[in-house]
């Protein structure tokens, strides 16, 4: 048997769509990339600016290091300077009691009869030259400046007599080194 109903059904009233479903999935995809992409943009704006205040305030570190690099730097120059002028002055002081002694020994030695007419001294080499009375003047001090610690191979380089206003001398001239 066939059953046919004539009764008016209640028929489902379907929604009518805005759009097909594919196209809402694409616009809610759509959305959801701007959404990350905007918010990846404010996280890596934001990433920059925290480096660019980092660089600004390594900058001012920099800057600050330079100064104190310099001042260093001047520091070192002038204790380069300090420590060569400190040289040079030890160096005169040694070389300040070089001729001290040297003519002190020298005049200590020196025995009546004898006497000095220059003394020149070059890089530690001693040239004499003066007159003697006699020639066992001259030896006896040639023989003193020998004996003393401060100095070594004295050599008489000449001596000879000569006749200064009637009186008979010997002019002379020695050499000999200063120890170091």
């Amino acid at each position: 048997m066939i059953r046919i109903n004539l009764l008016p059904t209640a028929k489902k009233k379907k929604k009518p769509l805005i759009l097909p479903a594919p196209f809402m999935y694409g616009i809610a995809s759509l959305l959801l990339l701007i959404i990350a992409a905007v918010s990846i943009t404010f996280f890596i704006n934001k990433h920059i600016s925290n480096l660019k205040a980092d660089i600004v305030v390594q900058e001012k570190k920099l800057d600050q290091l330079k100064v104190v690099l310099k001042k260093i730097e001047n520091y070192e120059k002038d204790n380069e300077e300090f420590k060569r002028k400190a040289d040079i002055i030890e160096q005169l002081k040694r070389n300040q009691i070089v001729p001290l002694v040297l003519l002190d020994e020298v005049s200590e030695v020196l025995p009546k009869g004898v006497w000095l007419t220059k003394l020149t001294d070059k890089a530690r080499f001693i040239n004499i030259e003066g007159y003697a009375y006699s020639n066992n003047d001259l030896v006896g001090y040639v023989q003193n400046l020998k004996s003393l610690k401060f100095f070594q191979d004295v050599m008489l380089m000449e001596s000879r007599q000569e006749d200064i206003e009637g009186v008979s001398l010997y002019k002379f001239k020695l050499t000999f080194r200063i120890k170091a």
